[in-house]
Formats: C-alpha cells, structure tokens, sequence
C-alpha cells in the first residue's frame, strides 16, 4: 500500500485505456470514497492490477493541501494546476490487498497506522541523532545501529517526562 499522487503514475482502466483520474475523483466527489481496480502503466513490463481507494479528505484538511500547493507553485516559480488543486482534497493510496479480504476502511485504518510508525521513527531518530552507519561495512554499521537502538531505549522514558516538565504546564 502507497499514497500516490494523480500526475505520478500512468492511471489505465481495466482495459488498459487511460484514466480520467480528475473525472474519477470528481465522479467520487458525492460519497467521498472511491475504492476500485485500476492498472498502473510501467515502462518496462506488464501493467500492474491494483486497487485505487481514495477518500476525501475533511475541509479544513484539504484547505491546508491547496495551500501548500499553492505556496510550493509561487516558490518554485510555476502555476499550480487545476488538477493537483483536485487531489489535493484526497487522500489517494494504491494497494494489491484484495477488496474481499480488506475493505476500504481497513485499508485507510493500516495506512494510518503506517503512518504514524513513520512519524514515530522520524521522531526517535531525531531524538537520538541516528543517521546513516560511519561505513558500509556490515561489522561496523549493526552494532553503530544496535547501539542507537539501545540509547533510545534508555530515553525513551526520560523524554516522556520532560515533554510534560512543570515548566511547560506552568507556562500553558
């Protein structure tokens, strides 16, 4: 399961025609799901059968997304497309998991799930300034890894508390 973007991949019906990906996510604009198959076009081999589920994302949410869309455009120097100001009220994510055995809801409940892990890995590794091994060597770069892991283990409790230190609440 990946979030996918609507420019990204070449979006082909179960037929193998293109896609009207925009028609698609204003077709599903009313109930603000779509969860169906689709082919993802590749340059090299067979197009791939997958599942498209895409959901709408709240107002407030999908305000943020046109924004950042918007200010990306003016910093790079573009002007931001009707399109990528469509998706951008989505949430698109292409899966293989099967609709029989994971339904929509499942799909956007693991995807949610992942990414909080993401989010919480990101933040460990901030904490304890993990970045790439000092070689390539697997010798070296296991135990560099290991020991970091170990670290966090150890503060992992300690950040808890000073996320909630009395300074904080007294200021709040």
């Amino acid at each position: 399961m990946v979030r996918a973007g609507w420019r990204k991949l070449r979006w082909l019906e179960v037929g193998g025609e293109p896609l009207d990906f925009l028609g698609e996510l204003e077709r599903g604009a009313a109930e603000g799901l779509i969860d169906r198959p689709v082919w993802i076009g590749r340059k090299n081999g067979l197009a791939l059968r997958l599942r498209l589920i895409a959901v709408k994302k709240p107002p407030e949410a999908a305000e943020a997304s046109r924004r950042k869309a918007r200010r990306d455009a003016q910093r790079e120097g573009y002007t931001v497309s009707q399109g990528t100001l469509v998706s951008a009220d989505w949430v698109i994510l292409v899966t293989s998991l099967s609709r029989e055995a994971y339904p929509a809801a499942d799909v956007l409940a693991l995807y949610r799930l992942r990414w909080r892990i993401e989010l919480a890995f990101k933040r460990l590794k901030s904490i304890i300034g993990l970045k790439a091994p000092p070689g390539i060597d697997e010798r070296s770069a296991k135990p560099y890894v290991l020991a970091h892991l170990l670290i966090l283990l150890i503060l992992e409790p300690l950040v808890r508390e000073f996320e909630v230190s009395p300074r904080l609440v007294a200021a709040a």
